[in-house]
């Protein structure tokens, strides 16, 4: 009987990627990302549950992280594929830990960081310099078009063309007052 091991996410990263090389010359990255979800509940309240997953990818993904040819931040939006893998180790006090990871084969940003976006949005406005009073700037009603020979119309005799007399008339609102007691369902 053959099986499948497939997970994949869309979620935001945790924090930045972290890159660790083994003698060998291997590389291994670990990051963790969030999913969220959102639902009302019992008494009508929206609550978002979050979950986090560890991820972990070996390789060319991981070089790539490490050399910055893929440039991944804290709070990016990600798609990501890969496969469960549950591991064990012995900790300090000797008492035996799972962990389960997702091994990502593939990794791919969808989405920035929002709060570095905003950061950047607020340097550029704070950056603006309104212009100086005394300069003159040119307003809409003092543009003058070249003389072309044929008089154009001016923006203030521009006049709206009449309504049709047949468009469909607009639809009755229902009475405030309706519960919709009548309908045959």
């Amino acid at each position: 009987m053959a099986s499948l091991n497939k997970v994949m996410l869309i979620g935001r990263l945790g924090k930045d990627p972290e890159v660790i090389s083994f003698e060998n010359g291997n590389r291994k990255m670990s990051v963790s990302l969030a999913t969220s979800e959102r639902y009302r509940d019992r008494n009508g309240e929206w609550v978002e549950q979050t979950d986090w997953h560890n991820l972990v990818a070996f390789g060319p993904l991981a070089s790539d992280i490490a050399e910055r040819r893929r440039n991944y931040v804290k709070g990016d939006m990600m798609y990501v594929e890969g496969r469960l893998k549950t591991r064990q180790y012995v900790d300090n006090q000797n008492v035996t830990r799972y962990v389960t990871e997702i091994v990502v084969d593939k990794m791919m940003s969808i989405g920035t960081n929002r709060l570095q976006n905003q950061d950047q949005q607020n340097a550029s406005y704070n950056s603006y310099q309104q212009p100086a009073a005394n300069t003159q700037q040119a307003s809409y009603n003092s543009y003058q078009q070249p003389a072309t020979g044929a008089q154009q119309p001016s923006y203030n005799s521009y006049q709206q063309p009449a309504l049709s007399s047949q468009q469909p008339p607009l639809p009755q609102m229902p009475d405030p007052g309706y519960d919709g007691g009548d309908l045959p369902f």
